[in-house]
């Protein structure tokens, strides 16, 4: 089974980063005629082509246009797979009612889709929400529709303030929360910090995790709504608040500091400008769950983009001066960009 699997997964990947989604779907479809379980189907082909898709991009090996091309391949095989009679449960044996939603500004949506259709399998009913579900929508959905439980997926830790939004929304409302994906942390940390009844790393630990019913809700008598006490030294809010004006300031001293930049395209410093506006909101979420760690792992794998794309990796220490320069009235920032500056150096010994 393994070689038959490794195989398809191959098959896959080509069809996919070829951009032909009518090969790719034979690809699944034969799977299911030659015997492949859907769900081994799903996680073991279909999720390993799309995490191999995001690693060579990464890694500067295929263009961001080939990312979201094979993307979109593989949505279509899920689609396609989803209306297969193999993924159609019987109603009267349904194991009860979760809804799969992204959090508000979570473009990432794969995961969740994912998600959505092996609790099918498992024999869910699934409401499925999709990209980007602003928080007062999904409450109403789950006052119209009564779930057992809902499943809150994000990819990127800079979610993570409108993630506690929701996750708190949602529990008032009545309805248990199982927060997934990369934004929690590898460990779930994030999503026990925020007050989510469970967390899972995956679709299949996920599925696991429901498997005795949905997690039990806790009442709201023995929660605090109010936040991570950290928050109340409102180092996160005041740097929401002055991250354009920052983002600005930073400009002009790269400038001074790499006078090559004043040869830039405005679409090479609209790209400047936008890497310093996701180091900031990074910075912004480390405040928010107090971990700088969470930032430092950041800066790591920024820098690891930025070395695959042959730009040096001095520009992103400089970056992270020039911030530390302008935040000094900020003690965990400041702690948060020292630690960060640390790991780079301790990453790249003698340079």
């Amino acid at each position: 089974m393994k070689d038959d699997v490794e195989e398809r997964v191959e098959a896959l990947w080509a069809a996919s980063t070829a951009g032909d989604e009518y090969a790719a779907a034979g690809v699944a479809l034969a799977a299911l005629d030659a015997g492949v379980p859907l769900e081994t189907l799903l996680l073991d082909v279909v999720a390993a082509v799309q995490a191999r898709v995001g690693q060579e991009w990464a890694a500067n090996r295929i263009t961001v246009a080939q990312e979201h091309t094979a993307t979109a391949v593989n949505e279509r095989v899920l689609a396609t797979l989803a209306h297969h009679p193999a993924a159609r449960g019987d109603p009267a044996q349904s194991r009860g009612r979760i809804t799969v939603a992204c959090i508000d500004g979570e473009w990432h949506s794969f995961p969740a889709r994912l998600l959505a259709e092996v609790l099918r399998v498992r024999g869910w009913r699934v409401d499925y929400l999709g990209a980007q579900v602003p928080t007062p929508h999904l409450v109403t959905h789950l006052h119209r529709t009564n779930p057992d439980a809902v499943a809150l997926s994000s990819s990127l830790a800079t979610r993570l303030p409108a993630a506690h939004a929701a996750i708190t929304a949602c529990q008032a409302a009545g309805t248990p929360v199982l927060a997934g994906g990369a934004a929690f942390g590898p460990d779930g940390r994030y999503a026990r910090l925020l007050g989510a009844d469970a967390w899972a790393p995956d679709a299949r630990a996920a599925a696991d995790h429901l498997a005795d019913g949905p997690p039990p809700h806790r009442p709201a008598s023995g929660r605090s709504f109010e936040g991570p006490p950290h928050l109340a030294d409102h180092e996160y809010t005041l740097l929401t608040r002055s991250a354009a004006d920052l983002v600005r300031g930073a400009m002009g001293e790269l400038t001074r500091h790499f006078p090559g930049m004043e040869a830039y395209t405005e679409q090479q410093l609209g790209h400047t400008a936008e890497d310093l506006a996701y180091i900031i909101d990074f910075l912004r979420a480390a405040l928010y769950v107090d971990d700088p760690e969470l930032f430092s792992s950041f800066v790591g794998w920024m820098a690891g983009i930025l070395t695959a794309r042959g730009i040096p990796a001095h520009m992103l220490t400089t970056a992270l001066d020039v911030l530390a320069d302008r935040l000094t009235g900020f003690p965990r920032a400041l702690t948060t960009l020292t630690r960060a500056r640390a790991a780079l150096r301790e990453s790249k010994p003698g340079r």
